[in-house]
């Protein structure tokens, strides 16, 4: 993960340079379902795009199931979850798409810079145990939770192939008492004996992968599968590997019995509690920023292929025939590419006379062309403008008379009409509705009707920063050091949000590339002035309107909101502003 080469590979030959629409820019990676690939919504938002195996594929069975998950993954929106955000498990193959995120997995992490330190993994925990509840709350089981499945962000842990990785048999191990889908060393005990799977079988992988980050390899060790499920399944981890202060959260995560493991609200809070105390305001993003090394920059999107137009002449309008080409017989008898480039010939001249007779023929024909492109040009405006002039004539002589209201033969009108005609306000002209109609009813707010016709102009507001001491407003100046904005953020002891006095405030649900139409539209039933944001993550896209009638929309692209009470709470987003009135600023 240190550069953008070992990140994204360039496609190969047995890669689809489109997957449904989706523009293919890079390969990232494979794994037991199928490949990964990068790609970009039309707004431009790279995402990552599955494609499934093709012996998968043919399998009705898989792709049954493969349906049933992408529903209920669709539900999933957790502030450290990959969202869902389009699929095909009919498509050929099928495919999904969730938001890219930039960052390493655990795996890749740890194999860089080792075992994390103890608040790396604080917050590891707290985020994962987040994103667990938002996949529970879906009821969805994850079942493969790993090291590999948790990419680092830079607010924190992503969970991602929940309800997914169920379906890919590759990743499958067997025992003696039956099937178990999942990666040995990061099973639970009823798990690896094909028992009863449920929330709690989750718990127990998060205290593997937690344990994997502190140790830099897996708890129960490696080695064939059997001999690590046998140990999962038989023997008591060795927590004295780890260090003190996270022992007794590993011991409630990995208990035998699944009733007597700790609650994911109780890992939460215990994780809290302890970078409340131990941790300064701050630490924690600059804990994050070693974990994850250096920025890896995504590749542009790869642009659509663009199409050549000619400009057709109009049927109107037949190309008039040259007198060379009935009288030449070299005309008739050439290929017609021959008049846009040089005769082949059979045999290469060999004399200066051959050579030069060969290029004043190839001049003489280049001239003939040009002479004649020109001269059908030439006589389509003509015909074209005599067409104008004689449709409009009558409208010239009528608007010369009914613009002043007087006759073609009048001499009236002294220095009031003069005046008139001067400053454009004569009485018909400021009756008239600009069509050169008299006697229609004065209509003073057409002006008015026209800009409100326009749509306003959106006025963009890259990287607005939301804390706990400052506001948002939607108007100049929009960034506030007080609370009296439009947007304030707001933490208490459980959860954050974004509150407002006045404005509404709504989450968009749709696919991502949110428009000011589709903010209006989801703002009709909208009734509320604050928005929790459990179910908000980076990429989730919020609607604001303000009495004023300024809509706004937020693109959020972090949010750290894991710790409210220890000085880590807040969220950035990409504001865009649609401001009632277009000339308004």
């Amino acid at each position: 993960m240190n550069d953008a080469a070992e990140v994204f590979q360039p496609l190969q030959a047995d890669d689809p340079p489109v997957v449904a629409g989706y523009r293919l820019a890079a390969r990232i990676g494979a794994g037991g379902m199928g490949r990964v690939y990068l790609s970009h919504t039309q707004g431009g938002r790279p995402v990552a795009i599955k494609v499934v195996r093709p012996e998968l594929a043919d399998d009705p069975a898989f792709r049954r199931r493969f349906g049933r998950e992408i529903k209920a993954a669709q539900r999933v929106r957790g502030a450290y979850t990959a969202e869902l955000i389009d699929a095909d498990a009919d498509g050929v193959p099928p495919w999904l798409a969730t938001l890219y995120v930039p960052g390493p997995s655990l795996t890749e992490a740890v194999a860089r810079r080792g075992p994390l330190p103890v608040p790396a993994v604080l917050w590891l925990v707290a985020g994962i145990a987040e994103a667990l509840q938002a996949i529970h709350g879906a009821r969805i089981v994850h079942r493969d939770l790993k090291p590999s499945n948790v990419l680092l962000a830079a607010d924190g842990p992503r969970v991602i192939d929940f309800g997914i990785s169920l379906t890919s048999s590759a990743t499958s191990a067997y025992t003696a008492t039956g099937s178990a889908a999942g990666t040995p060393q990061f099973m639970a005990p009823e798990q690896a004996s094909a028992g009863e799977v449920t929330a709690a079988t989750d718990v127990f992988a998060l205290g593997q992968t937690a344990a994997f980050a502190a140790l830099g390899e897996p708890l129960y060790g490696d080695g064939p599968s059997v001999g690590v499920l046998y140990r999962i399944v038989h023997s008591e981890p060795d927590l004295s590997l780890l260090p003190a202060q996270l022992r007794p959260l590993f011991a409630k995560c990995l208990a035998a019995d699944p009733a007597e493991r700790a609650t994911l609200a109780e890992i939460v809070e215990w994780c809290r509690q302890r970078l409340g105390r131990d941790t300064d305001p701050g630490t924690g993003l600059a804990v994050w920023r070693d974990v994850m090394g250096p920025e890896v920059r995504v590749p542009a999107p790869v642009p659509h292929p663009t199409p050549v137009h000619t400009l057709p002449v109009p049927s109107a309008y037949p190309l008039p025939s040259h007198p060379l080409s009935s009288q030449s017989p070299s005309f008739q008898s050439m290929p017609p590419q021959s008049l846009f480039a040089p005769p082949q010939a059979t045999t290469r001249p060999t004399g200066p006379d051959e050579r030069r007779s060969r290029r004043r023929r190839n001049a003489l024909i280049t001239g003939i062309v040009t002479g004649s492109a020109l001269l059908v040009m030439g006589l389509t405006w003509a015909v074209m403008d005599a067409t104008d002039l004689l449709r409009n004539g009558d409208t010239s002589s009528k608007s010369g008379s009914e613009a002043t209201g007087r006759s073609p033969g009048s001499t009236s009108g002294g220095a009031d009409s003069a005046a008139g005609d001067a400053s454009g306000t004569d009485e018909n002209s400021a009756a008239g509705d600009g069509s050169g109609r008299s006697g229609d009813a004065p209509n003073p707010s057409s002006k008015s009707s026209s800009d409100a016709s326009t749509p306003p102009r959106p006025i963009a507001y890259p990287q607005e920063w939301f804390d706990e001491k400052n506001s948002v407003s939607l108007k100049e100046p929009v960034d506030r050091k007080d609370r009296k904005g439009d947007l304030r953020f707001v933490c208490g002891e459980e959860n954050c949000s974004l509150e407002s006095d006045k404005s509404l405030i709504t989450l968009l649900y749709s696919k991502p590339g949110a428009t000011l139409d589709s903010c209006r539209s989801v703002l009709k039933g909208a009734d509320s002035h604050d928005l929790p944001l459990a179910a908000v993550a980076a990429g989730s896209e919020i609607c604001v309107k303000n009495p004023s009638g300024d809509i706004a929309l937020l693109v959020v692209q972090v949010k750290s909101t894991a710790l409210p009470q220890g000085g880590f709470s807040f969220l950035t987003a990409d504001m865009t502003v649609w401001r009632a009135g277009r000339n308004a600023s």
